[in-house]
């Protein structure tokens, strides 16, 4: 049964662990990226984050503090805490959690708690941010969270842009290999279904395509897609683990290009390791880049 749309959230950005920034930042210039400076957040955690065009942006994640993420984690800061639980149980590098962009995080927090998925309490905070032109500029956001805790290696939260930061950002949002959107996101679960819920509701989206192999919600920005192992295997050739647990887990990041032979020529060029399949390009992980990124026209 198909249940007509609320308010979708688009897809606002993903956070994608990483065990040193300097390795992120290499590897994403080598793949024809454009990286913003480094940035720290007030909570032990930095980031250097990638911007695209369509508004969304990847933010790989770093340690910067130790002892100030422990602190953060202990009074409550559910964003460290995830991320710590993360790097405890998958390691230093992956896909954790995506972001839905909101304007109102109060809001989502309390549709969150009524349908029995909030992921802890809201979290707000503020963060400086170096532009290419060598100002810098204050972003402040407000956080809620969506969780199931049968899940513990992915969640969602919806990001609030208190205090936005430029919306001219150009030349960051210009990418050597012809990045243009964000596609689709890719995560796994033996059963997808089980976790249709959580998806729907951290989307704020009630239409759903199932199939076979899954299922996928749409957002104004990016699709969700949620594969079991023969999807995983058939449309992206990753192997399922034997014995492996359930829940949520973050596999593969699929980018809109202009141009696909531009972004192959540069991919060779820059002797990027990538196999082709169904006239997309498959760039498997690498130290820099914990999971599949995928690109396509």
């Amino acid at each position: 049964m198909t249940v007509s749309s609320r308010t979708p959230r688009p897809i606002d950005h993903l956070v994608l662990p990483v065990s040193e920034l300097g390795i992120a930042r290499e590897r994403l210039t080598q793949l024809g990226f454009t990286v913003a400076k480094d940035a720290r957040h007030p909570f032990g955690t930095e980031n250097c984050c990638v911007f695209l065009a369509d508004g969304s942006y990847l933010e790989p994640l770093g340690i910067a503090n130790r002892e100030e993420c422990e602190e953060a984690a202990r009074s409550g800061n559910t964003f460290i805490a995830r991320d710590q639980a993360f790097r405890f149980r998958r390691g230093q590098e992956g896909f954790s959690g995506i972001a839905m962009a909101t304007g109102d995080a109060w809001d989502d927090d309390r549709r969150y708690r009524s349908a029995g998925i909030s992921g802890g309490e809201i979290l707000e905070f503020s963060r400086d941010m170096l532009l290419p032109d060598g100002t810098s500029a204050t972003g402040s956001f407000r956080l809620a969270f969506a969780a199931d805790l049968r899940s513990p290696d992915f969640f969602f939260f919806a990001s609030q842009r208190i205090l936005p930061l430029p919306s001219d950002r150009k030349a960051l949002e210009t990418h050597g290999n012809g990045v243009v959107a964000l596609a689709e996101v890719v995560l796994s679960e033996q059963n997808p279904t089980d976790f249709q819920y959580l998806v729907q509701e951290a989307a704020d989206e009630r239409e759903i395509e199932a199939m076979s192999f899954g299922m996928s919600v749409e957002t104004p920005r990016g699709r969700i897609t949620v594969l079991n192992d023969a999807g995983l295997e058939g449309f992206y050739g990753i192997a399922p683990v034997a014995g492996a647990d359930r829940g949520l887990k973050g596999q593969a990041v699929v980018f809109r290009v202009s141009s696909l032979s531009d972004c192959r020529r540069l991919l060779v060029q820059r002797g990027v390791a990538f196999r082709e399949r169904d006239n997309r390009l498959l760039v498997p992980p690498a130290p820099g880049q914990g999971v599949l990124f995928v690109f396509g026209e």
